[in-house]
């Protein structure tokens, strides 16, 4: 009987759930991002969505169940500084929501 690999059956599990536990992880930041760069590209694009982030962005951002509260709170407030440091730099289009929130000075 030949061996495939030199490591106990247990050992290999403990690496493949490891290496799972990584996989989503990184996962489901990337779709976050993805998430948050669709709502500021919807809300760039799409006036009634727009209006909508306007009028009552908690509302609005409710079809978007895979955003977590703090997400949800940071793109309602048009927090720039926390988005860009989840997405990354975000050119003029994608700033549009931001930049008109921040305009309003809702507190």
């Amino acid at each position: 009987m030949h061996r495939i690999v030199d490591k106990p059956i247990e050992e290999i599990m403990k690496e493949v759930e490891e290496l799972l536990r990584q996989r989503v992880a990184t996962d489901e930041g990337k779709n976050s991002k993805d998430t948050i760069l669709g709502v500021l590209g919807r809300a760039a694009d799409d006036p009634a969505f727009l209006r909508s982030m306007f009028n009552n962005p908690h509302e609005a951002l409710k079809e978007y169940y895979t955003l977590n509260a703090e997400e949800k709170a940071a793109l309602a407030s048009g927090d720039i500084k926390i988005i860009e440091a989840w997405v990354g730099k975000l050119d003029e289009r994608l700033a549009t929501w931001l930049w008109c929130r921040l305009s309003q000075e809702q507190w």
